[in-house]
């Protein structure tokens, strides 16, 4: 056994020491989004800094905890705060926190982030279902031994992101009046922002909005065979054109007003899940 599969095993027994009825179904919140939580009932959580092996966020507005509580009727647990390569994690250590999901046997992920806008169509503000996803991180959190309880060598990605769930998620946006819309989402390394150039290209090869995380997790959670669901906040609107410069302070502060509307949208798949 590796010592990687040691930390996730000892990560995954505290938790389970902390709650011996851990939920099926788990979230992760992306920047500016740690705190959608305000409809959760019963919450009770734990510092990830608690947790054995554990990696610490070193980003802003992901709080680095969590809890577990009631959303939509649904016992959940919510992972606020994920890590990022441009911090300097690994891919294996970007996806540690799927790994210990997995072993906790969590059969449902909804990953969400903040994301950049390129399809000319959205506005800041917006919610983006992710239909698929393009890799141009050059990196991959299952390069190395596989681990075969873990999964297949080769996970076949023809269809990361659950069709039925991304359904449920348009139909909920309707249903509480908020037009989801549906797009590719591309994942790069980061941190630096995109050039106007590097837009154009992103939009050329097909997609909606780019970001800085949720692939190696997505990647890892195919690999455990969960049922995904990928969601992005667009914070802002990319125009290789007419480029406008943009903050980090401006995407947690767009983030955060758009928290609400996806927390709404989130608990009504959750109530609707029994109903498949």
């Amino acid at each position: 056994m590796s010592d990687y599969e040691k930390k996730v095993i000892r990560a995954a027994g505290f938790i389970q020491t902390k709650w011996n009825d851990c939920p099926e179904i788990a979230i992760i919140t992306g920047t500016g989004l740690g705190e959608i939580v305000s409809s959760v009932k019963n919450p009770d959580s734990v510092s990830y800094q608690e947790i054995p092996g554990f990696p610490m966020p070193t980003v802003e507005s992901h709080p680095g905890r969590l809890l577990r509580g009631i959303l939509g009727g649904k016992p959940v647990l919510i992972l606020q705060g994920r890590f990022h390569l441009y911090e300097g994690y690994s891919p294996r250590e970007v996806s540690f926190p799927i790994r210990v999901l997995q072993m906790l046997k969590i059969k449902t992920l909804i990953i969400s982030n903040a994301a950049g806008g390129l399809n000319p169509s959205f506005k800041a503000g917006d919610i983006m279902v992710i239909k698929d996803h393009i890799n141009l991180t050059g990196e991959n959190p299952l390069v190395g031994p596989n681990h075969d309880d873990w999964g297949i060598r080769f996970p076949d990605m023809c269809q990361v992101y659950d069709s039925g769930l991304a359904g449920k998620a348009v139909e909920a946006g309707a249903f509480s009046g908020v037009e989801v819309k549906q797009g590719i989402y591309a994942g790069l390394k980061g941190p630096s922002l995109e050039t106007p150039s590097e837009n154009r290209y992103l939009q050329r090869i097909g997609a909606d909005a780019v970001g800085f995380s949720t692939i190696m997790e997505a990647i890892a959670a195919v690999h455990a065979q969960m049922r995904i669901l990928g969601v992005s906040i667009i914070t802002n609107i990319n125009k290789p054109d007419h480029p406008e410069p943009t903050t980090m302070e401006a995407v947690i502060q767009v983030a955060g007003k758009s928290a609400k509307k996806l927390e709404a949208i989130l608990s009504i798949i959750l109530e609707g899940l029994d109903a498949e």
